[in-house]
């Protein structure tokens, strides 16, 4: 089984640009009324036209290492909210930027172990 996370908003072929330009999504699916569909590894998430952006939450991208998540911060200078820095609570290497609509992304490494995603 595998499951969507939508969101309302305001800009969607800016917020379609920024995830697969700057983040490497694809498109996985465009649906008839106004929704697109991104898809990254084992995350979908879909943007829908609507009169107010839903803006709560975090899209969060997890990437292999501390380089990845450094070459994506190159990217997202402009939208990030700080450097990359490490997150000893949570063992991760992290920084947060905001997409067109203001909705909070985290990109992040773990620094420990985790299970495989299946």
């Amino acid at each position: 089984m595998t499951g969507i996370v939508f969101f309302r908003t305001v800009k969607r072929a800016d917020v379609v640009e920024f995830y697969t330009e700057l983040l490497g999504f694809q498109q996985w699916l465009e649906q008839d009324g106004g929704c697109t569909i991104l898809q990254r590894d084992n995350l979908l998430i879909g943007f829908c036209d609507a009169d107010n952006a839903e803006t709560e939450g975090i899209v969060t991208v997890a990437v292999e290492d501390r380089e990845a998540v450094d070459r994506l911060y190159d990217e997202l200078a402009v939208e990030a909210r700080h450097p990359p820095e490490k997150n000893d609570e949570f063992d991760i290497y992290q920084f947060f930027a905001d997409d067109p609509d203001g909705r909070a992304v985290e990109v992040q490494t773990f620094l420990h172990e985790t299970p495989p995603v299946e």
